[in-house]
């Protein structure tokens, strides 16, 4: 690869990561708090092109003098030519920027062991009355943990996408995030009650429910997968972190 592709493809990449970094797209493939990493590798890169460019220029402009002195045949006998091909390696970085991929969904989900956060010491105390708002991994950490013992009797509301096994059984997922979205691993809470007639995966919806001691074992890992009994659903847009706020890895 030439300079000018390689002071493009620095320029371009590093455009990307700034791309996503200040807006939500980021969120897709990384935890929040990697944020500002994104953004200074995105400035270096762009930074290094901008020397790359530089340099070029320089070199060239030393060349152009040492031709004139040696004369054009010199030139043309030591002339390289680069291979137009590797320009091609522009177009996923421009796919990058102009096409984002969806977040991580269904099918990795049903695909990937199910994960629980590691047993903490205790939880943090619920309000004594009304509707308890958890998210999934916090929900399926207490029924499997704690047995629901917080849980028990009380309304709830979850919100996550929807998956389905091979059985059709739904889900209630969040993938959660060690790092990024290549080491993302699935919560999963399983499905009961009184449920849509008409189950799309991949839709994000608000459930209301209640604790129930039922369980289940993941197909993949054999991981427990505790069940929620609905009453009602409602639809959601997907929230600006699609990845579970509640993992610690």
């Amino acid at each position: 690869m030439n300079r000018q592709a390689q002071t493009v493809v620095l320029l371009l990449t590093g455009g990307a990561l700034l791309h996503a970094g200040f807006t939500d797209l980021y969120l897709r493939y990384v935890k929040a708090g990697l944020q500002p990493l994104l953004i200074s590798a995105g400035v270096v890169l762009i930074a290094v092109a901008i020397a790359t460019l530089w340099y070029d220029r320089r070199t060239t402009r030393h060349s152009q003098a040492q031709t004139q002195t040696q004369g054009h045949e010199h030139e043309q006998a030591h002339a390289h030519h680069e291979p137009r091909v590797s320009w091609l390696l522009v177009l996923p970085l421009l796919a990058l920027v102009l096409v984002a991929p969806p977040a991580v969904g269904s099918y990795t989900a049903m695909r990937t062991g199910a994960a629980l956060q590691q047993q903490p010491w205790g939880y943090p105390t619920l309000p004594a009355d009304g509707t308890l708002r958890l998210s999934v991994a916090d929900y399926a950490g207490r029924a499997v943990y704690d047995k629901g013992r917080a849980l028990a009797g009380r309304p709830l509301k979850v919100t996550g996408f929807l998956a389905l096994d091979g059985a059709g059984t739904p889900y209630l997922v969040r993938m959660a995030l060690n790092c990024c979205a290549a080491d993302a691993q699935p919560v999963k809470i399983a499905l009961s009650g009184e449920l849509p007639a008409v189950l799309r995966p991949d839709t994000w919806i608000e459930v209301t429910g209640t604790y129930t001691p039922k369980q289940t074992k993941d197909p993949v890992n054999g991981t427990a997968v505790p069940f929620l009994d609905v009453t009602t659903t409602k639809p959601v847009k997907a929230p600006q972190d699609p990845y579970d706020e509640a993992w610690n890895g």
